[in-house]
């Protein structure tokens, strides 16, 4: 009992010092987007925010209005995202986990390398694509172009919970009087909701976190996205850490929120799919 005793504290020791090593650098990013750039560069440095200030929120959210529009433009990009991943890769995923289809294995293959495919690597061809029809510049290319990434790890994702739905549901729904679309919508879609919103969430990170797509496609702040906006504190002769850190905050609240808020379904889709395949 004793041993079973410390066994347990000596775990919870453990995932307690794991979890600080992990927060810290965020926690790092909170204290220096308060702290004056008087004691930024003290050495050693403090721990502690020392005379914490909201001088840098007040001056990138208050003062000037272009953060305000860089986040509406990594709202637009990631929603748009997240959307149009769910609308391609939810049949896609259905038709290759419950119709015969040949060349399954081909596709499966073809999607595994293009996730492994670095976006540096599709930046440039993509920019002499986009430029020629005119998706460079508008929230529609930037779409696209993180589709690409998006959409296959949507459609891997999803599938192995489709595999996991017993092979007559289809057929008992249209005995009932369903057709296969509203077999499809009311019976099938619901049983995967778990999936669905993993796929929701991680689409949403791949739009909101951006930054070589939105850089290549965009040359103007009309459309550029929040990453970017980052970019802007970082110059030449130095990098302005606390105005940095203080975006940087902002734009990793919506991130903390959704994981906080949906980390059952997330943990628990991305599991149940891993082992479903």
């Amino acid at each position: 009992m004793v041993y079973s005793r410390w066994r347990a504290s000596g775990a919870t020791f453990i995932a307690v010092l794991i979890m600080i090593v992990f927060l810290f650098p965020v926690y790092w990013m909170a204290k220096t987007s308060v702290t004056p750039i008087t004691e930024l560069y003290h050495n050693p440095p403090h721990i502690l925010p020392v005379k914490p200030t909201l001088e840098s929120y007040i001056n990138n959210f208050i003062n000037n209005k272009d953060m305000i529009g860089y986040i509406g433009n990594s709202v637009i990009i990631a929603v748009g995202t997240m959307l149009l991943s769910l609308l391609l890769a939810v049949p896609a995923a259905y038709a290759l986990a419950r119709l015969s289809i040949k060349g399954k294995a081909v596709i499966m293959i073809l999607l595994l390398s293009i996730q492994m495919l670095p976006g540096i690597m599709m930046a440039m061809p993509l920019y002499m694509m986009f430029s020629k029809v005119n998706l460079t510049d508008n929230f529609v290319g930037l779409i696209f172009a993180d589709l690409i990434h998006a959409l296959p790890f949507a459609i891997i994702t999803l599938r192995p919970f489709f595999l996991s739905l017993p092979g007559g549901l289809e057929e008992a729904a249209m005995i009932d009087g369903c057709n296969k679309f509203t077999s499809f919508t009311k019976i099938i879609l619901p049983l995967v909701t778990p999936g669905l919103l993993t796929v929701a969430v991680f689409c949403f990170l791949f739009g909101w976190g951006d930054f070589i797509f939105a850089l290549t496609l965009t040359t103007g702040n009309s459309v550029r996205p929040l990453t970017l906006g980052l970019y802007r504190f970082i110059g030449q002769y130095g990098t302005e850490w606390n105005n940095l850190m203080a975006v940087a905050t902002l734009a990793a609240f919506p991130i903390i929120i959704i994981f906080v808020s949906m980390q059952k379904y997330v943990v628990g889709g991305m599991t149940a799919g891993s082992m479903k395949d």
